[in-house]
């Protein structure tokens, strides 16, 4: 036998099992708990959401977000603020001082249970905001502590990229992981809360996460948001950030993207992500508002059509305070800036696709929902799908563009009866479809 040959033969049987691995998509090692299988997520900045800026101020609103039928509710940081290096007058949510206690500025540790227990009565969940990767200069540990932090060769604390108020955690030490732990159960078992969004996840160690979250689910399920977008990280956590999503919506409005886009963009989602796992769709949040704009300045008359995919592609939706309202200023990150709550059309909206999400099961999130189907439109501005499991079926069409369209439609999966979403107006489809839609138009439907 050829030498080379049999060598590469040698090696070729070899590698195919790394290959084999490596190819592999990872797979989720948890199940989701059961209630987050057809919820919404709203995220709730305290200090903004009202001129108080407390607990107990936010609390009327929780009937609000149970009629928009909002399911979980995530609250940024509600510790209290580092001092030190302070940005602003009033600091970043960010800069945590103290995990075991509340920001005086929004309550008591009483107050925030108050909310958590309505909130449950109201048939909602609550997720608080976790800052796992740095604290603030003056945070409890630096005195306590100092070997939990990164430090320079001088032995100076250390900040990560230029985030000068905030001082990087050093996971090495594995009595961090022990403390930081304590720090989370303790939120599950005083306040009876119900999960974290886990700020920059993926900077702080994959082994951490897959060592805490197990024990922390042992205390009680929980649900894990991760501000990340690494597949990898659906090991543990139920849900990861769909920024892909969001930069596709920003290329699209500046004509830098087609309806084609679209449909690769639920191809890449299929191929890279677990089939079960969670991916949190949205147009904006705190730092996409206060950093890069409103809705309307980034998207401008596309906005409710970015907000009605969002709600309707795989994945959940989430909704930043204030956009139900049509906020229509970035809201300042480090100084008092309350929200103007008014009447507005996206509410309805809201409301309209989060009841739908809940009861038509094509619509729920990962695997307990249904299968994606592209359907076939001449117009390349025209994306247009079905999400089907078993009788439940949403037929949506968007055109991706400035332009009107007339559309038609040829498919034996649109057989059928159905109500148009937002008229509920009574329709029968035989395998053809004809719709005009006006620029950045929609219309979904529904059986």
């Amino acid at each position: 036998m050829n030498y080379k040959f049999f060598v590469a033969i040698l090696l070729f049987v070899f590698l195919i099992p790394f290959i084999a691995t490596y190819s592999q998509k990872p797979k989720s090692q948890y199940p989701h708990v059961e209630w987050s299988k057809n919820l919404s997520v709203y995220e709730i900045n305290v200090r903004q959401h009202t001129s108080e800026g407390t607990f107990n101020s936010f609390l009327p609103h929780l009937n609000r977000l149970k009629e928009m039928n909002i399911g979980i509710l995530w609250f940024m940081p509600i510790h209290p603020i580092g001092e030190k290096n302070r940005k602003g007058t009033l600091g970043s949510y960010y800069s945590i001082k103290n995990y075991k206690e509340v920001n005086p500025e929004f309550g008591s540790i009483d107050d925030f249970k108050k909310v958590v227990k309505e909130a449950h009565k109201n048939g909602m969940y609550v997720i608080i905001d976790w800052v796992a990767n740095h604290t603030s200069w003056d945070n409890i540990w630096t005195k306590t502590n100092p070997e939990f932090y990164k430090k320079d060769k001088k032995g100076n604390f250390i900040s990560p990229y230029d985030w000068t108020d905030v001082i990087a955690l050093d996971y090495k030490n594995k009595n961090l992981w022990r403390a930081m732990l304590d720090a989370m159960l303790f939120w599950i078992e005083e306040c009876d809360i119900d999960g974290f969004r886990c700020d920059v996840a993926a900077m702080v160690p994959l082994d951490f996460w897959k060592w805490a979250i197990p024990i922390l689910n042992q205390k009680k399920k929980i649900f894990m948001l991760a501000e990340a977008h690494e597949p990898e990280l659906h090991q543990v956590f139920d849900m990861t950030y769909n920024w892909q999503l969001k930069d596709l919506f920003v290329a699209t409005y500046k004509k830098e993207k087609t309806a084609k886009d679209f449909y690769e963009f639920i191809k890449r989602e299929k191929k890279e992500y677990p089939k079960d796992a969670y991916r949190m769709n949205f147009t904006s949040n705190h730092d996409e508002n206060s950093w890069h704009g409103t809705d309307k300045e980034r998207f401008g008359k596309a906005h409710e059509m970015f907000a009605v995919i969002s709600s309707l592609i795989p994945g959940m939706p989430l909704v930043y305070s204030g956009q139900e309202a049509c906020l229509d200023k970035r809201l300042k990150f480090f100084e008092k800036d309350p929200i103007e709550w008014k009447d507005c059309e996206m509410k309805k909206i809201y409301s309209t696709l989060f009841k739908l999400k809940k009861d038509n099961q094509a619509l729920w999130n990962g695997n307990f929902g249904g299968k994606f189907y592209p359907l076939s439109v001449k117009d390349k501005n025209v994306f247009a799908f079905v999400r089907q499991k078993d009788q439940n079926q949403v037929v949506a069409l968007f055109n991706i563009s400035d332009n009107e369209s007339k559309i038609e439609i040829k498919s034996k999966r649109l057989n059928g009866n159905y109500n148009e979403l937002f008229s509920n107006k009574k329709i029968s489809i035989d395998e053809e479809l004809v719709v005009d839609l006006k620029s950045w138009g929609y219309k979904v439907f529904y059986r």
